[in-house]
């Protein structure tokens, strides 16, 4: 089994930084906070001295902002993924974040459910975004205000949370098994979803859900080749 990945975790409140780490301790195998740090010239200075796989980053700092720091830390630890955890879900937080080298980037609220799929993803390589602002952030990236429907959507923003969560999964190649465990749900409650997925988008097999969530945006589809 390969050693477990290192995470510097930074954030100025104590009390998150210890719910960051007590959802990490579940997957203890895998995944090993070796510092935290509560200011952005804290972050750097461990992320230089640390070089760890990866580092949870907030966006709101005392003395610097995260995009500020996500700059930093890449400078300092070329090969640190980033992964941004933050009270902000305005879409222009999040642009400025994935544009300084942010891999991933998740809305507080939703940390306990998603960090460690997001962790996961962002080691793997892949993208991560926070399914509640996905489809804005790919709204904004296509210049449109969050306002206008992105052409194509083909219904997408009728999904619940939950079903845009079980098709990226879906979309990613993932069994129905494999989501129920990632999700904490029954594999019937998936397949329930998927069936409400498809209705609500108009199609009738997988690898149609696969191109619609490629043409969104939500996957990459080369990687989904492989």
């Amino acid at each position: 089994m390969s050693p477990a990945k290192r995470i510097l975790i930074v954030d100025d409140h104590p009390l998150f930084r210890e719910g960051l780490k007590a959802i990490i301790g579940k997957e203890a195998e895998k995944y090993h906070v070796v510092g935290e740090a509560g200011t952005a010239s804290q972050g750097h200075r461990m992320a230089r001295d640390l070089q760890p796989d990866l580092a949870l980053v907030d966006m709101s700092l005392p003395d610097r902002s995260g995009v500020e720091l996500i700059a930093d830390i890449i400078g300092a630890s070329s090969h640190t993924r980033i992964l941004i955890v933050s009270m902000h879900s305005k879409i222009d937080y999040i642009v400025k974040a994935f544009k300084a080298g942010a891999m991933g980037y998740i809305v507080k609220d939703a940390a306990a459910d998603m960090l460690l799929n997001g962790l996961d993803h962002v080691m793997k390589g892949n993208y991560f975004m926070d399914t509640s602002v996905s489809q804005q952030v790919v709204k904004k990236l296509a210049g449109l205000s969050s306002k206008e429907k992105v052409e194509g959507t083909g219904g997408y923003d009728t999904l619940t949370a939950r079903e845009q969560e079980v098709m990226v999964l879906l979309a990613e190649g993932l069994p129905s098994n494999q989501v129920a465990e990632k999700l904490f749900i029954s594999p019937k409650t998936v397949e329930n979803h998927r069936a409400s997925i498809m209705r609500k988008l108009g199609i009738h097999s997988t690898i149609e859900l696969v191109r619609q969530a490629a043409k969104l945006g939500l996957i990459d589809i080369d990687l989904w080749k492989e």
